[in-house]
């Protein structure tokens, strides 16, 4: 626990505070860092998927999740939660924290924490050996590496107190505000700050300032350590005792804020809810008296602890303790959008987000795979379908099948409601887009693309566990027709090819057939009935997709209810049906027939014929 934090840590914000988000991404933008700090938020009442930031100039996506279960397997990397739970749901948020072992540090924002409920906190978390800051606090931060929520304050106050390199000295305090005074001392009177921890004003904070004291000791890096204490509590005689034990031997410079209390003829009550002593050993007088009775490095007022700082870091700096190293150019802050544009500087359209393609880099890419490797890697339609729809390269014999899907429903006759839409809108003399529109606006349950009904159903029989009996017999009942069962032409004993076609392209290439054997002991049953109830292409391609997608491992049973709702499947009918309809309209214009006749009245097919 020595380095709790480093410029590769990652961390979850809990709760819906994207100022805290942009601040955090801001920081890491300024220190030069490759990955942002901020994995995922976890929110508990979002249905978003994604929450929009920027990072540095150009906008990202950081992924939302409502569990922390479903968070942690998607990132087993964060190791750092910085809770803004309130202090109603504080307790219970990171005791559900608690039980996930990847987190080492947990930072709770929230005040009004119970004291009981802060001390079973702590009780707990070092069972677990979890680092709690907090609660009350406003985090803390390690320059050059990363920073908890809004600890250190607005972008132009950091670099003004060089927080974007790292410094020799670390501090402790127990204010959150106050800790931004020592970072500007810090910086002004020494080469900055190392990493800076605000544990909160709470009486029982999740760790102390010997906890954090104990880690800079064993930290060759931190030099210096500043402790800013203030009155109430006794945490600051635990160091007393580390340093008399000869455990801490690093030079100290500290600090309790409140000696003023001793002014008053009553006890007083500071703005934190620890800041109140109980008895004369808790004042902040025989605190900085006891301290520097020990060694440590006490000024007579707070004014004087630049003063101080710099005169023991001048002395490290003469023995080479601390080498001081050349000043890196001074970052460039991005101005925010929303202020530039209250101050008149700026002005912006409105855009969209898509996730599927860029075009802006060098070359165009398909859910970041270059263009160029798109062909490379020979991925065929079947892999761009993939790329563009699913956002990622499923395995091979998914492309094949995604592509023979497309072969299968790239038309089905110059009669069926959407060739006949075509056909007629082109003999009408309209263009291409006009005629193919026409026909794609034909397709629905009723003609052709009952494939999202086909699989909504299928799903649903068998997730239920029902037989095939009780399935036919069910909608029977509720007088529903089921869809993907049933041919006006083709039979049982004259079965249409193009689902044999798929059956076969199943069992032989598919991990797993379930669906797919379900629908055809479906058939049966139907069959039994009227010869005609077969299983068509629509019921075939259905099941059969829904058997791809389970079987490759690539999507979430989540995943896979959302594509079928939002209408993947009949996307795939469409974009086969797009390739017929375009090759009707073609026909038509080759064709120039004269005067229309309606296709019922005298269909010829004249394919493979002299004209």
């Amino acid at each position: 626990m020595t380095e709790l934090f480093h410029r590769k840590t990652r961390a979850f914000v809990y709760g819906m505070q994207m100022r805290a988000c942009q601040s955090m991404l801001d920081f890491d933008n300024l220190c030069g860092r490759e990955t942002p700090s901020v994995a995922g938020i976890i929110y508990p009442f979002g249905s978003a998927k994604s929450a929009k930031l920027y990072w540095g100039t150009t906008e990202t996506l950081i992924p939302q999740y409502q569990e922390v279960s479903k968070a942690v397997e998607a990132h087993p990397e964060v190791d750092v939660v910085v809770n803004f739970a309130s202090s109603r749901s504080a307790y219970s948020s990171t005791m559900e924290l608690l039980e996930f072992p990847q987190f080492r540090a947990i930072a709770i924002i929230a005040e009004g924490v119970p004291e009981r409920r802060a001390r079973e906190i702590m009780l707990k978390a070092k069972e677990k050996n979890v680092v709690i800051i907090g609660p009350a606090t406003v985090g803390g931060i390690k320059p050059g590496c990363f920073k908890i929520g809004n600890t250190g304050g607005m972008m132009d106050n950091i670099v003004a107190s060089k927080l974007y390199r790292p410094g020799s000295v670390a501090y402790v305090s127990k204010s959150g505000g106050m800790s931004n005074e020592l970072n500007n001392i810090i910086a002004q009177t020494t080469n900055g700050v190392y990493e800076g921890v605000a544990i909160g004003g709470d009486r029982y904070p999740g760790t102390t300032f010997i906890d954090h004291i104990l880690r800079y000791q064993a930290d060759p890096k931190a030099k210096i350590i500043v402790l800013l204490g203030e009155v109430g509590g006794v945490e600051e005689y635990r160091v007393i005792e580390a340093i008399k034990a000869g455990t801490i031997t690093k030079p100290i410079v500290a600090w309790c804020i409140g000696t003023v209390a001793g002014k008053f003829k009553t006890e007083v009550q500071f703005g934190h809810a620890g800041s109140m002593a109980n008895s004369q050993l808790e004042t902040a007088a025989s605190k900085n008296k006891a301290m520097a009775d020990a060694g440590i490095l006490v000024p007579k007022t707070f004014e004087e602890i630049p003063e101080v700082l710099s005169e023991i870091y001048q002395k490290l700096l003469k023995s080479g303790e601390i080498v001081e190293t050349a000043e890196p150019e001074i970052p460039k802050i991005p101005l925010d959008y929303n202020w530039a544009r209250q101050l008149g500087l700026v002005r912006k359209p409105a855009n969209f987000v898509s996730t599927i393609s860029d075009d802006r880099g060098s070359e165009l890419s398909y859910a970041g795979m270059p263009i160029s490797e798109v062909f490379q890697q020979d991925i065929g339609i079947g892999g761009v379908v993939s790329l563009l729809w699913f956002r990622r390269l499923l395995p091979k014999y998914c492309l094949e099948f995604l592509e023979m899907v497309i072969m299968l429903t790239a038309d089905h006759g110059p009669a069926v409601s959407g060739a006949m839409n075509t056909i007629i809108t082109t003999r009408a003399g309209k263009d291409l887009i006009s005629s193919l529109v026409s026909g794609l606006l034909t397709i629905g349950p009723r003609f052709g693309g009952a494939l999202d009904d086909s699989a909504r159903e299928f799903s649903n029989a068998f997730s239920k566990g029902w037989s095939p009996r009780e399935f036919v017999d069910t909608m029977r009942k509720q007088n529903k027709l089921i869809p993907g069962i049933g041919h006006k032409v083709k039979s049982r004993n004259n079965p249409d090819l193009r689902v044999e076609i798929v059956k076969e392209f199943v069992k032989k290439n598919f991990p797993e057939s379930k669906m797919i054997n379900y629908a055809i002991t479906v058939e049966d049953v139907t069959t039994s009935k009227k010869d005609n109830l077969i299983l068509n292409v629509d019921g075939a391609v259905s099941c059969a997709f829904i058997d791809m997608m389970h079987s490759c491992g690539a999507f979430s049973d989540e995943e896979i209810k959302e594509y079928l709702a939002n209408g993947v499947l009949n996307g795939l009918f469409t974009l086969g049906r797009t390739i017929g309809f375009i090759g009707h309209h073609l026909d038509q214009k080759r064709l120039k027939s004269g005067l229309y006749r309606h296709p019922w009245d005298d269909i010829t097919y004249l394919v493979g014929e002299k004209l």
